[in-house]
This record gives structure tokens, C-alpha cells and sequence, in this order.
């Protein structure tokens, strides 16, 4: 039987490297074929807690990276945009479902691919949500379900690199929109931050306590809220998969929340379970976000902008559209960080 195989590679953060590992599972079990995870002592590395594992995964058949001839990258979709230097000189990665994955095996018929790529959109993972679930069977031990209680919202903010981008990092507006409509939802709910960066959490949401501990500690308390809000971070993403809340509200357009006219970056992070929210404080569940987002593609003639790299002129008229970005993102911060010392900002229903 033929192999399709996925590499882990350094400095891939915990969920994208969740995604990889089970994004080619179903993948290879939707063409038919075998899987292999390779140097999956990287996340392995991650799961090994104290001595004790998170949980326990299975990688496929152990082969070289030799043993696999064709390399296959998944479609990369980018366009060009002055929201920051990365986006107007790398692009901005706005890929959907890479619709050939699931003919792999008449593509590529008895021979062994190895698969790169972000492999993050649902349709690779749809049908195997209870199977999703047992793979990711966390260790009862550590499991923490301190916070699983019926009036408790845990926020998830991701800071470390996301900080410092004003087009990534979620503004304290989506936080705060968001909490307000747990409250709709329950007058009695408290908040709790669980987060990778508790110094930046503090900075954009002062008023609600953070928390940040081991893999398990935060995964976990993620995966069992009752009720969540989330950041445009992958880690999130499986432990909210495999959880039961409620209500699970995230970013609108995802990556660039902050700055998109329409479009998502990406449209992969368009999951069926989560309510999606704008920056107005509305709510759209996943169908009305893509029904939107498929005319916002028509009525811009999105297609032609992808991949299509600024001219020399663009570029200079872009660096200045992102440096006005980003003096307007410090003011922002100026302004939080002096009602923070002034203590205009109360706490209010955290835990």
C-alpha cells in the first residue's frame, strides 16, 4: 500500500504541528493509503510532560524521508497587501481547501508522497470527528477541569510573536465584544485568560486574571470549557474540537481580523463549530462567513490579485500605509497602558 507521509519541522508551534500530524492521517485514509509522520520526536518532545504524556499518537509506519519519491506541497494562495512588511513582500496566506489532496492516490497511483503544507481546513478532517476525539484522548492525570463549570468563559490569547503585529494581534475590542455577549448569554459568567504570554494578556485585557502553565495545564482547560473565545492561534483550535462547549466565538477573518476589507487569512481556519466575530460586535456562523466571503471574491475579482506581487511604485506607497499602521497601533497602546496606570480600567467577573 502506498504512504503518505507529512515532516514536522523546528519551530513549528504545538497546533500546527497537531494539524500536520492529523490532517494527514484522514488525509491518507481518504486516498486509500498508509501514513508516516516524520521526526515526530519534535512533537513528541512537547507531549512528554514530567514522564507522564498528554496523550498518545500514533504515527504511521516509521520510514526515511528517502523512501518517499514524490514532494508535494498543498496549494499556497498569497496576496500582497500593505498591512505589514511580511504581507507586502511574502504575502498574505489566504488559501483554502486544496481540492487535489483527495485524489492522491489516481494521482499518484503505488508511489509514496510526502506532504507539506498550513493543512488546516476542515474539509481534510470532516467525517472523522469521533475518531478525532479518540486520538486525542488526553491522559486522565492530566487532565484539569478546575474551570468546567457552567458560568465560567475561558479566553485563550496568544501573545510571544503575535504581540508585536498589529495585524495579528487581536485588539482588546474583540475581547471585550465578545465577553459581553457571554454575559447576554449568562448575567453570572466569570472570565479566565489562559494564555502562552500572561505579560501581553495583561497589557490588552487587564481587568480579567491570566493563567499559563504546562501543555496539559492549558490545552486542557481549553479543551473543557464550557464556554470559550478564542485568538487567531492554532492551538486552540483541536482542544476546542474535541471539547463540548457551547459556544465557541472567534476572530472574524482570522489571521488579519484587524485589517481585512472581506478576505480570510485563511479561509482553512473556517470551522463549522465556531461563531465568528467582526469587529463591529456582530456574530456570523461559519456558512454565512463563507456564503459573504465567496461574493466579496467576485465583487473584488479576488482571483486576479492572488499572487500578484507590488510594483516597485506599490511598494514604496505600501511601506507608508504600514508605518501610518503601525503609529496608529502604538497610540492605541498608549492610550490602554495610561488607563491602566490611572486604573480607569476595573476588574469585573473574573475569577
Amino acid at each position: 500500500m502506498p504512504v503518505l507521509g507529512t515532516k514536522l519541522l523546528k519551530g513549528m508551534g504545538f497546533g500546527n504541528q497537531l494539524f500536520a500530524v492529523i490532517a494527514a492521517r484522514c488525509l491518507a485514509e481518504k486516498n486509500g493509503m498508509g501514513y508516516s509522520v516524520l521526526s515526530a520526536e519534535l512533537l513528541e518532545h512537547n507531549l512528554d510532560l514530567g514522564g507522564k504524556r498528554l496523550f498518545f499518537l500514533d504515527y504511521g509506519e516509521a520510514l526515511p524521508e528517502e523512501a518517499f519519491p514524490v514532494h508535494l506541497s498543498e496549494l499556497d494562495e498569497r496576496i500582497y497587501i500593505p498591512d505589514s512588511e511580511h504581507d507586502l513582500t511574502r504575502g498574505c496566506y489566504v488559501a483554502g481547501t486544496d481540492e487535489s489532496l483527495f485524489s492522491l492516490s489516481e494521482r499518484y497511483p503505488e508511489r509514496n508522497v510526502l506532504l507539506s503544507g498550513n493543512l488546516q481546513a476542515w474539509d481534510y478532517l470532516a467525517g472523522y470527528e469521533s475518531r478525532i476525539r479518540q486520538w486525542l484522548s488526553v491522559n486522565p492525570d492530566l487532565d484539569h477541569r478546575e474551570y468546567a463549570r457552567e458560568n465560567v468563559c475561558i479566553l485563550n490569547i496568544r501573545g510571544g510573536e503575535y504581540a508585536g503585529n498589529p495585524e495579528l494581534f487581536v485588539k482588546r475590542r474583540y475581547w471585550l465584544d465578545a465577553m459581553r455577549i457571554m454575559r447576554a448569554k449568562r448575567p453570572d459568567m466569570k472570565f479566565l485568560v489562559v494564555t502562552d504570554d500572561p505579560e501581553a494578556a495583561a497589557k490588552v485585557l487587564p481587568e480579567v486574571r491570566a493563567e499559563h502553565g504546562d501543555l496539559a495545564h492549558d490545552y486542557t482547560i481549553v479543551k473543557n470549557a464550557r464556554f470559550l473565545i478564542l485568538s487567531n492561534s492554532s492551538f486552540a483550535c483541536f482542544p476546542a474540537f474535541t471539547g463540548d462547549a457551547e459556544l465557541v466565538i472567534a476572530p472574524k477573518y482570522w489571521a488579519r481580523h484587524n485589517v481585512s476589507d472581506g478576505f480570510w487569512s485563511s479561509e482553512q481556519n473556517l470551522y463549522p463549530s465556531f461563531t465568528y466575530l467582526d469587529r463591529e460586535g456582530r456574530l456570523f456562523s461559519a456558512e454565512d462567513c463563507r456564503k459573504e466571503l465567496e461574493t466579496y471574491k467576485v465583487r473584488t475579482n479576488f482571483a486576479e490579485k492572488i499572487g500578484r506581487k507590488p510594483t516597485k511604485e506599490e511598494l514604496a506607497e505600501g511601506r507608508k500605509q504600514v508605518e501610518a499602521l503601525h503609529r496608529k497601533d502604538l497610540r492605541q497602546r498608549a492610550a490602554l497602558s495610561l488607563k491602566r496606570r490611572l486604573h480607569l480600567i476595573r476588574q469585573r467577573d473574573s475569577l
